[in-house]
């Protein structure tokens, strides 16, 4: 079997990264199975579901050929450089290791992993095979966002900062298809919304050096950080806010004065930005900063403001 590292450093540069996807759910419907179809860089070489019903359908709909089962995920590894994820996390993360050690680059949904283990085993995996990794955080990627996130990290002085993540998932009379997720049900805003608060935060005002949580209404958790660069930062997450009280908002204060995150195009755009991440990463060989280490990273930060919320 050619390996990461063969097809790294073959001579065709220009032909098309060959992706699967492993998942046929809404976030697959939605926004990957359309942006790689569409992809002038990529060949979605297939769509493997949990239901063969689900698998079949999205497949169908991109032209591409649809797999299930065990053998399915062997298949679909065999005729792909890369493997996208639209499953959730606990599912992703030991069949993320088993692409990894197939020599397989990797396009992971956030979070990596809802434990710790798990998406050490990821990193750890990827590390050791030698495959490029991406942790799609929307707000990384999303053209708009993410111009601002450079231009923000690139400037000195920043004092505080607020971000605010706040859905309408589970609040009375929503018909969201998302609200069918049991993972989201379970672990709530903290998991499902945190990576990308998490995601800017991070690189404009350096690693978490101190960390405090606590629980608000529902499903609400309130972080409170101290970051490397000195500044400080809160955080405001949940998935069952009433309608009218849902948003996002990330505002940065410092010499420069107020900082506030712009609109962004949408998930289908911001994963396009992904993909370009992933496929860069693969040429030139260089990890893209929102990594599966990145993502291990986050993982431990939710894990730490979950313990401390409970606590």
């Amino acid at each position: 079997m050619t390996t990461a590292a063969d097809r790294t450093t073959a001579p065709d540069r220009t032909a098309p990264l060959r992706i699967g996807l492993l998942g046929a759910g809404p976030w697959a419907r939605n926004t990957h199975a359309p942006a790689l179809a569409a992809h002038p860089g990529v060949e979605l070489t297939g769509v493997w579901g949990r239901r063969a019903e689900a698998a079949d359908a999205l497949a169908a709909v991109h032209g591409a050929r649809p797999y299930t089962g065990e053998a399915g995920i062997d298949a679909l590894l065999e005729t792909s450089d890369a493997v996208a994820f639209a499953l959730p996390p606990d599912i992703q993360a030991p069949l993320a290791v088993r692409a990894a050690e197939a020599g397989r680059h990797l396009l992971m949904d956030k979070p990596v992993a809802t434990t710790v283990e798990g998406a050490r085993a990821v990193a750890e995996a990827a590390a050791k095979a030698g495959v490029a990794s991406v942790v799609f955080c929307t707000l990384r990627f999303a053209p708009e966002t993410a111009a601002w996130i450079a231009e923000q990290a690139a400037a000195d002085g920043w004092f505080t900062a607020r971000a605010q993540w706040l859905g309408s998932l589970y609040a009375p009379g929503s018909g969201s298809e998302y609200a069918d997720s049991p993972w989201r049900r379970e672990k709530g805003g903290l998991w499902d919304v945190g990576p990308h608060a998490l995601s800017v935060l991070i690189p404009v005002l350096g690693d978490v050096t101190e960390l405090t949580a606590a629980r608000g209404p529902a499903d609400t958790v309130h972080l409170i950080l101290r970051h490397t660069s000195g500044a400080s930062s809160t955080v405001t997450l949940g998935l069952s806010a009433p309608p009218g009280a849902a948003g996002v908002e990330i505002q940065l204060r410092g010499e420069r004065g107020t900082a506030v995150l712009p609109g962004w195009s949408g998930a289908e755009a911001a994963f396009r930005g992904a993909v370009d991440a992933l496929a860069d990463a693969v040429r030139t060989g260089t990890p893209h900063a929102c990594d599966a280490r990145f993502g291990l990273h986050l993982t431990e930060l939710l894990a730490e403001a979950e313990a401390r919320a409970a606590g």
